[in-house]
């Protein structure tokens, strides 16, 4: 009996396409399919390892795979290792002839953040279209022999075996077991180390938690351009609070400035659009679309008579990277803090109302007799690139999580760390890029008037060491589980790490600290730094800074101030002669 129920039970999975749960097993396990988990995969390979890559996404490479190509790289020099082989890799895809379909290499403006976008000196690339990385990160895990299953999602609430402070096994929701002797977390929600029970935090710590100034709530610091310049009404009808509020303005207190929150930077999608019009798809109309929710964007563009809508960063085949641009743009402020916390059902939940607002905006552009042909013609130029993201009628697999949950490790990178005040211990890694958040709110002041609040940006003259201990949970917590996603830092801080080569050269370190591990037979807390250290600088990672770097990191600093104070003598000399 129990064996012919066994037959018309599998029976049935094979009709509906469900294949029966299956236990696998390998020395290291990686979950998250984004580019660190990419190369920690890779590199745990390399290591000598058997690797299991699980992916609840059905794209490998995360954000370099779903429309941010024109990369973040902070000081280039200080990105080595795996990571750097990825951009060798884009540069060895783009010297092909077939990769230049609608445009000469020789007709692209290469310039990139700070550095060469395409770089043949050192044959690297920085800028890059999603499906070219996709195809790196896809040909590149083949070469390494990682199985790897898409589209499995953590059983976050019952998914997690332990032994003590071991993880022995991971589920997913489909039914198959995953058993390791090390498990190296590289979601962006931090999934695998929440349902480990290690301790994280969501949102902004008071500064007063890490004696830090640009932590907390930033009420009345204005940096960039991300804020309103002019005072713009945010009620329906100017100036009365009776009449409501416009949508996209919260009625909360934004809070003191300095103290914490459970908010959130800013999401958006990096939408690749191109301007080759054969290679365009529309812009189609959401189906909840009201023009009026951009009313707001109507009295911003015509007080503060904007030059652009968004940031248009060049990618190859006259294609683009988009980005957020202005008081009101891209992201979707206050559209994101349930995310971290929500089921999955939530979370598909939010990333369509990022969808819907966003597609929405694009529309409104287009099509609403209210907006200045200037706009408009500037967004008529550009449509989703038809071959981009075919799954998904040319939208990105990804929305762009830029922090969700963050690790309390055994070390917290603070503010700190990333100015040199203080040594940081263990370091397997450098960071470089500005303290950059996103805005987190969008709020009435007490003059009536629209606010955005959140958005840093805080140069940091040199790169900084990244400490091992961030990546690893306080022992008793997990001893076998590597985390180098949602790392342990404070907000601000991790607005400077979490750039996607750190996030690849973490994964690097990571999946070198879990073969050690397991070789010693020891808790990843005991890896033996020595060792480790060796390891990284043998396969070309930077931890520390060189004399070298330091004096070009100064030779360019030096160079920026000539620049800038003979553009303030032009500049002076222009008044004068007017």
């Amino acid at each position: 009996m129990k064996r012919n129920v066994l037959k018309t039970a599998l029976a049935f999975f094979a009709l509906c396409g469900i294949a029966a749960a299956k236990d696998y097993e390998a020395d290291v396990i990686v979950y998250g399919g984004t580019s660190a988990g990419a190369v920690a995969a890779v590199q745990a390979h390399r290591e000598g390892k058997t690797v299991i890559l699980v992916a609840p996404d059905t794209q490998l490479g995360a954000m370099s795979s779903a429309g941010l190509g024109y990369t973040d790289a902070g000081k280039a020099f200080t990105i080595g290792g795996v990571s750097r082989e990825f951009y060798h890799r884009i540069w060895k895809e783009y010297q092909k002839p077939d990769a230049w379909n609608y445009q000469k290499r020789s007709e692209w403006d290469s310039a990139g953040q700070g550095n060469k976008g395409i770089d043949d000196e050192h044959q690297l690339m920085w800028i890059f279209e999603p499906k070219v990385a996709e195809k790196v990160y896809e040909d590149w895990l083949k070469e390494s022999g990682v199985k790897v299953f898409k589209g499995e999602f953590l059983d976050r609430e019952k998914g997690v075996k332990k032994d003590g402070a071991k993880i022995k096994s991971i589920s997913t929701l489909a039914g198959n077991t995953y058993k390791g002797k090390v498990f190296i977390d590289c979601t962006f929600e931090g999934d695998l180390m929440a349902a480990a029970a290690c301790d994280y935090h969501v949102g902004r710590e008071a500064n007063s938690v890490y004696n830090e100034e640009y932590n907390g709530i930033q009420t009345g610091v204005l940096h960039h351009d991300h804020f309103f310049k002019k005072d713009i009404s945010p009620y329906k009808i100017a100036g009365d609070p009776k009449s409501g509020v416009l949508k996209y303005v919260s009625e909360e207190d934004p809070g003191k400035k300095g103290e914490g929150d459970k908010k959130l930077q800013a999401y958006c999608f990096r939408m690749c659009l191109t301007s080759v019009k054969e290679n365009q798809l529309p812009f189609e109309k959401p189906a909840n679309y009201n023009a009026d929710d951009y009313a707001l964007w109507l009295r911003y563009y015509d007080a503060e008579g904007l030059n652009g809508i968004m940031i248009f960063s060049k990618m190859p085949n006259f294609k683009t990277d988009c980005n957020n641009r202005g008081a009101f743009s891209t992201d979707f402020i206050g559209g994101n803090y349930d995310y971290p916390e929500a089921s999955y059902e939530k979370r598909k939940e939010i990333v369509q109302a990022h969808k819907d607002y966003q597609l929405g905006w694009y529309y409104f552009l287009l099509n609403d007799s209210r907006v200045l042909p200037k706009a408009r013609e500037t967004m008529s130029k550009w449509g989703l690139a038809k071959d981009e993201f075919e799954k998904t009628g040319g939208w990105p697999f990804n929305l762009y999580i830029r922090e969700a949950r963050r690790m309390i490790g055994e070390y917290v990178m603070t503010e700190a760390d990333c100015k040199g005040a203080r040594e940081t211990p263990k370091s397997v890694g450098m960071g470089s890029y500005t303290l950059d958040s996103h805005n987190v709110q969008r709020y009435i002041k007490p003059d009536g008037f629209v606010q955005n609040e959140g958005d840093i940006g805080v140069h940091v003259k040199y790169p900084y060491k990244i400490s091992y201990n961030s990546i690893t949970p306080k022992r008793a917590q997990a001893e076998n589980l590597l985390v180098p996603v949602a790392c342990s830092s404070s907000h601000i801080a991790y607005g400077s790490i979490r750039m996607e080569p750190v996030f690849m050269l973490l994964g690097h370190s990571a999946a070198t600290a879990a073969a050690i591990s397991i070789d010693a037979g020891v808790a990843v807390q005991d890896v033996d730094y020595a060792t480790l250290k060796a390891k990284l600088l043998k396969d070309g990672q930077i931890v520390e800074m060189t004399p070298e770097m330091k004096k070009l990191v100064d030779d360019q600093y030096l160079k920026r101030v000539v620049a800038k104070k003979k553009t303030g003598e032009a500049d002076a000399q222009k008044k004068t002669a007017q």
